[in-house]
Formats: C-alpha cells, sequence, structure tokens
C-alpha cells in the first residue's frame, strides 16, 4: 500500500483459534508483532458504528484475541477493535447474534464507518514504529 508492504491474513478456523493464522508470520525472524501485526475484530463491548484503535492491551474476554495473546504470548499487537454493541434483548446468544446478518440500518451504520476505519489503518501503517 503506497509503498508498505501488507499482507492480509483470514483465520479458516473458529474464531476461538485464530491465533493459529499467525503460525506463518511468527516463523519469520524479522516478525515483530508490536510493530507489524494488526488484528481486527469486532466487539460487543463497543457500541455498533463505532471503532477502537489501541496499539496494546488485554483480550478484554475476547476469545479471539485470547487465542491470538496465547500464539504469541504476548499483548503487545495493535488490534483495531469494531463495535457491533450489545446482545439485543430476546437474542439467544453472542454466537447467534454476532454471526447473524446486519439489518438494513446495521449495515448503513458500518458502511459509513470505513472511511474513517480506512484512515486509521493507514495512520497506522504510516506512523514511526519501533523496528
Amino acid at each position: 500500500m503506497d509503498g508498505i508492504a501488507v499482507r492480509v491474513l483470514k483465520p479458516t478456523t473458529y474464531m476461538n483459534r485464530s491465533g493459529a493464522a499467525l503460525a506463518s508470520l511468527r516463523a519469520e525472524p524479522t516478525f515483530d508483532a508490536a510493530r507489524d501485526l494488526l488484528i481486527l475484530v469486532d466487539d460487543f463491548a463497543i457500541p455498533l458504528g463505532t471503532f477502537r484503535l489501541r496499539a496494546e492491551g488485554s483480550a478484554g474476554g475476547h476469545n479471539g484475541l485470547k487465542s491470538i495473546e496465547g500464539a504469541l504470548q504476548s499483548q503487545s499487537y495493535a488490534r483495531l477493535r469494531i463495535g457491533v454493541g450489545p446482545l439485543p434483548e430476546g437474542a439467544g446468544d453472542w454466537s447467534e447474534h454476532v454471526l447473524a446478518p446486519f439489518e438494513p440500518e446495521e449495515d448503513e451504520q458500518l458502511a459509513a464507518l470505513i472511511p474513517e476505519m480506512v484512515d486509521a489503518v493507514d495512520r497506522w501503517l504510516r506512523e514511526e514504529r519501533p523496528s
């Protein structure tokens, strides 16, 4: 992307085993998760239509991030947490909620957020990180 090498990985496992997708990166001697890794993840603790980008932190109860932390043996990696909002009243469980299609108004909220998220990822790519 504009001269910056970018690799996109999409786990083919269940979310709670996402750390397995990092095996090829961890095998590279120059890979540094604190500098080279940005994880995008849904987050029910963040309101729908918002996001949060942080350089490090805890899994916050998210099983996918727990798996990644286990694989890396570290919490030092960037994460873009994309809000899906709280579990709606009457919904069965979290997995059904996050795997269900968005309602049209939810789709609109997320679509409106994409340019801002792309901007945040672009800034993250360009910022000076430790080597």
